[in-house]
């Protein structure tokens, strides 16, 4: 890739480079969540560059860490580990999330760290887990981007469906695949469970989630048709309950046509596996700008800021502050 190609988006430089956007105390901070189920598929460099494409915008953000025990967003930001982190948050040590909130070099844009080996999202327990999620609506910026670690703990699965925007990043690989479909899944079931006890449905999703059931529920979109079936109100209102499920895919390190016409394709499947649309983003093209510029320590957005990545990566951000509506389909 040309690092010089000229960006097709103009930047604002009194947003980028002047006074710092500031929250209205009316308008509701926006979270959006970057997840995937698998490591290595670039969450961190994903969130922190969309983060950064905000700012450039004329938007406030916090970028929140939500990797515990093994976080290194701060490394994508060329930052030190801060001296206050969600470990203090959680003990208590601060008492709300702007004590352990970072500014950094980049005009609007705050950082949380999730450091501390000690602790894993895992781990964390209800209370603090629903502490953490009301904070997060409570931090003065217009934006709040939570960047997920891997894997599919109830904890990460409840800070993704918390988000207004919720973002799956895949690579054009069988593991990664793999990995992404099953992250929907176990979201769409955590969503379901949510539900389960006032519609009286409980224990079927844990048996639909056996995929060896003797119902025969192979997917979700199976699960919400046998559920209306058996009573159509009570599927009616699962159908409400589940209505504001909607997630936007996002290819990262792509090569070839056929790898972005992969993200038409995995739109597809969720909706005939999910009963739901979901919303094709937009891609990131493979560049060894992306490991130049993580090896420098430096956000590519900053580093090498006429990239065609960055034009790429604007677009994304477009896309996510004007989202095309959603609905259910089952």
């Amino acid at each position: 890739m040309n690092d010089f190609t000229p960006n097709p988006f103009k930047l604002n430089p009194k947003s980028a480079f002047g006074k710092t956007p500031t929250k209205s105390s009316k308008t509701p901070t926006a979270i959006w969540a970057v997840g995937g189920g698998k490591g290595g598929i670039g969450k961190s460099f994903i969130s922190t560059s969309i983060a950064i494409c905000l700012t450039r915008m004329g938007k406030s953000v916090t970028l929140v860490d939500l990797d515990l025990g093994s976080a290194n967003l701060h490394t994508c930001l060329g930052m030190k580990i801060p001296s206050q982190t969600l470990s203090d948050f959680f003990s208590g040590r601060a008492t709300n999330l702007s004590e352990v909130s970072t500014a950094t070099e980049i005009p609007g844009l705050h950082f949380i760290s999730g450091f501390n080996d000690a602790l894993n999202v895992a781990d964390l327990d209800p209370n603090n887990k629903q502490r953490l999620i009301e904070g997060l609506r409570t931090l003065q910026t217009q934006y709040v981007i939570l960047d997920l670690g891997a894997g599919t703990s109830e904890n990460t699965l409840d800070f993704f469906l918390a988000a207004d925007q919720k973002i799956i990043a895949v690579t054009p690989e069988p593991t990664s695949i793999e990995n992404a479909y099953r992250f929907m899944k176990s979201s769409f079931y955590r969503k379901l469970r949510t539900a389960e006890s006032e519609l009286g449905i409980q224990g079927l999703i844990e048996t639909a989630m056996d995929s060896k059931n003797k119902l025969g529920i192979k997917s979700p979109a199976d699960l919400i048709r046998y559920i209306s079936q058996k009573d159509p109100q009570v599927g009616e209102r699962l159908k409400e309950k589940i209505g504001d499920f909607h997630m936007h895919l996002l290819l990262n390190q792509v090569r070839t046509r056929e790898d972005i016409e992969l993200g038409e394709s995995m739109k597809s499947v969720c909706r005939k596996y999910f009963g739901i649309e979901s919303d094709f983003l937009g891609y990131i093209d493979h560049d060894n700008a992306v490991w130049q510029s993580l090896r420098k320590r430096r956000p590519l957005v900053i580093e090498y800021p006429y990239s065609s990545i960055v034009g790429q990566f604007l677009g994304i951000t477009k896309n996510l502050l004007n989202p095309t509506p959603l609905r259910a389909v089952i």
